[in-house]
């Protein structure tokens, strides 16, 4: 299978852009309806054409009307822009040429020379005339399909594949990536040109200089990183103009890309209720966190007093229990190298491997030791478990009933494979299926 470049789907409300992401993904993973402009986020799927596939991206409507969430929506369409390689822009041929289709021709514009112009709802003959209407948006021929019932698909996908570009796998394989996340002010630009040596990201004594998420790759003892400066997220009541709308979307993007989170915090303040917010962001794609206490050099230096601030982390931050924690100064550059000794440390954590036979043994042992409770009207009985070569480590369950597993014990095996292989300073992921499906795998 070939792998293209980036493809977005952008135009009006309801003029089929998820009908059409769904038939290009062949799945059913967006809402379609009758209701007017449901999408609102990017969503991200595969779409593909014969042996080859490509990434696309399914953006709300834009409209020019002031309706509810259209801020927050033309902010994800103008990511969507920036990413894509080509751009198909979605009218309605059913409803013909409206003023709204030539106020997202304006937003386009710019995109001029990546915009296919894509005239859907054409459904049966009679409707092919309303499609050559659009010319006059200026983005040259049309083509015309029905999202719904596949017509015309084929001269439209061969042009996106013609016209996007062949994609690495991995362009930063074998790099270890890493984004700094955090609060405005918390000293991330700063720990930024820290660790690289040189002043490549502007620092500025004014909370929230840096807009944008920056990728930069470096190399630190042979050892090669990306990391990937985040603008800081002020909190909700806060998020007021485009732009720092545009700074939490890049920092939720850097949360997916990266291996490992750094949550910066600040020292002088100790840790607020935004924090555990920008930390959420990391926990929801189970990312493996590292708390970075910054400004260290500021606070007092008792005998304890690092003791006494972990215990305070751990209990503000319950759901990272498993993150480790690196006190530092951006500053002046202390306890750097703990910093990177940390980074690797967890990243050899996140891509140990456990031998199955030697899972099933310690498996086997905690249910004698401690034994299932009723729950659901049965006892699970867990019978073969195996580790995928997912990222964090993910362990399948394979068990009597998935209905008879209780949070408290699936709680209680994470802590027993925890302790026994060492997975102390990452997240881990038991998925629980049924013993019918690990016969079907085995046959």
């Amino acid at each position: 299978m070939e792998t293209f470049g980036t493809v977005a789907l952008v135009g009006s409300p309801s003029s089929g852009k998820s009908t059409l992401f769904n038939r290009l993904c062949d799945q059913r993973k967006e809402i379609t309806g009758r209701e007017y402009g449901i999408t609102r986020d990017r969503n991200y799927g595969t779409g593909h054409w014969l042996d080859k596939e490509f990434t696309l991206i399914d953006t709300g409507g834009i409209t020019g009307e002031n309706i509810p969430f259209q801020k927050e929506v033309q902010a994800q369409v103008e990511l969507a822009l920036q990413e894509a390689d080509l751009i198909l822009f979605l009218v309605d041929g059913r409803a013909g040429l409206t003023n709204n289709d030539a106020f997202v021709a304006k937003k386009l514009f710019p995109y001029r020379k990546k915009v296919l112009l894509v005239v859907n709802k054409i459904d049966d003959s009679t409707l092919v005339g309303n499609g050559y209407d659009f010319y006059s948006l200026g983005f040259g021929h049309p083509y015309l399909i029905s999202s719904e019932h596949g017509l015309g698909l084929g001269d439209l996908l061969d042009e996106v594949i013609k016209r996007l570009p062949k994609k690495e796998e991995n362009p930063y394989k074998g790099a270890l990536t890493f984004a700094l996340i955090g609060r405005p002010n918390v000293g991330k630009s700063s720990l930024a040109n820290r660790i690289l040596g040189v002043e490549r990201v502007i620092v500025s004594p004014l909370s929230g200089t840096t807009r944008d998420s920056v990728d930069i790759r470096f190399t630190r003892d042979d050892v090669p990183y990306v990391m990937i400066d985040t603008a800081g997220i002020r909190r909700p009541g806060k998020v007021e103009e485009d732009l720092d709308k545009y700074a939490q979307i890049r920092t939720e993007d850097a949360c997916k890309r990266a291996d490992i989170i750094l949550l910066l915090l600040d020292a002088s303040t100790g840790p607020v209720a935004e924090d555990t917010r920008i930390a959420s962001y990391a926990v929801e794609n189970n990312k493996p966190v590292i708390l970075v206490v910054n400004k260290w050099d500021i606070h007092s230096h008792g005998m304890d007093d690092q003791k006494k601030f972990s215990l305070e982390l751990k209990n503000y931050f319950k759901f990272l229990d498993f993150a480790p924690i690196v006190f530092l100064s951006a500053k002046t550059g202390s306890n750097l190298g703990r910093l990177f000794a940390t980074l690797n440390e967890v990243n050899t954590t996140i891509h140990k491997s456990v031998p199955s036979s030697l899972l099933n043994s310690v498996l086997l042992k905690a249910q004698m030791d401690n034994e299932a409770p009723d729950f659901n009207g049965g006892r699970l009985r867990i019978s073969y478990a195996t580790q995928t070569k997912d990222v964090p480590p993910t362990f399948i369950l394979f068990c009597n009933n998935p209905n008879y597993f209780h949070f408290s014990y699936q709680r209680y095996l994470e802590n027993v494979i925890r302790t026994q292989f060492g997975f102390t300073d990452c997240p881990i992921r038991l998925l629980i299926r049924s013993k019918r499906e690990d016969d079907i795998l085995k046959q």
